[in-house]
């Protein structure tokens, strides 16, 4: 039976998903603060008014029938989204909790140079309640389209072809070092970067911005890459390089904190390979104060310091 859309009682529908969720009708009294008779009443006309039985009982238990665990699935989603709501009204100004900045990240973006992006949103400390969405940019632009999200980090700007409303503003662009575990390294730096024909590589996947710049860069220079891994987690690839299964590319512009984070070394830097750093949101001009402050935060700052860098081939210092 379809009901009328003011005829769903919201309160009713807590009570069943409370009992859903603790087990038992007893197990919701101690939650809800209420005597059975009346969690029980409550639900039997919740029950009549969507024309199914939610609950059948199985000797002391109760079960959701197939109904109930529609309703209960769509209950948790209705009842997550209120306590979004309620967090987002105790974040906005005034309120004197942080604010809410939810960000999704692509998987593609090395999280050493995600998190200098994100710094400048992060001072002064306590002023915002960071969420994170990790993910492929289709579902994450989903997400942003209905303010899920109030940014999406990203290394390609957005598809033309994509039915969302969404602006892309470039953060800045780096330079792309090869790193390698010490013994890897120390075999490779003389002679970069023919040297690294042939060598064992740690790859993005070919999905990634990253990987079609370097597939570029090999045909151009006649580098023979052997993929020893091609791998989408760029932690993970990160990892991989350490342990000394292969070479691999990053930005340069985080090249420092790899080499401390890994403990690997520099076996040269390819400058006429690029990785660019976008910044995807619902605004033409920027106004949200946290995304104003990573734009202007990687202007000045983070690739300020990479177009300084020296732009060397071979350097293999630890």
């Amino acid at each position: 039976m379809l009901l009328p859309p003011n005829a769903l009682n919201y309160q009713h529908l807590l009570y069943f998903w409370t009992v859903a969720r603790e087990g038992s009708v007893q197990a919701a009294t101690a939650v809800l603060n209420l005597a059975q008779p009346t969690i029980s009443g409550q639900i039997k006309i919740l029950e009549r008014q969507l024309g199914e039985r939610l609950f059948v009982r199985r000797g002391r238990r109760l079960v959701l029938t197939d109904v109930g665990q529609v309703v209960y699935r769509y209950a948790s989603d209705i009842f997550a989204l209120g306590q979004e709501l309620r967090e987002a009204l105790a974040g906005l100004p005034g309120s004197g909790r942080p604010a809410r900045f939810a960000v999704g990240v692509s998987d593609s973006l090395p999280k050493l140079t995600t998190y200098r992006l994100l710094a400048p949103a992060l001072q002064p400390p306590g002023r915002y309640r960071l969420v994170f969405r990790i993910g492929k940019a289709e579902p994450l632009l989903a997400e942003l389209a209905t303010h899920a999200l109030d940014l999406v980090l990203t290394d390609a700007p957005i598809a033309a072809a994509l039915p969302v409303r969404a602006f892309s503003h470039l953060l800045g662009e780096s330079g792309v070092t090869i790193f390698a575990a010490p013994a890897l390294a120390e075999r490779l730096t003389a002679g970069f970067p023919q040297s690294l024909d042939g060598a064992p590589w740690v790859l993005q996947t070919p999905n990634t911005a990253l990987r079609r710049s370097l597939d570029a860069w090999f045909a151009e220079s006649g580098v023979r890459p052997q993929a020893a891994a091609e791998v989408e987690d760029v932690a993970l690839l990160q990892v991989l390089g350490q342990e000394g299964m292969g070479v691999f590319a990053a930005p340069s512009v985080v090249e420092a904190e790899i080499r401390r984070a890994y403990g690997v070394r520099v076996v040269g830097r390819l400058p006429s390979v690029t990785e660019r750093f976008y910044a995807i949101s619902v605004e033409r001009k920027l106004e949200h104060p946290a995304v104003v402050a990573i734009s202007e935060g990687a202007r000045r700052e983070l690739f300020r310091r990479e177009r300084r860098a020296p732009a060397g081939a071979g350097a293999g210092a630890a």
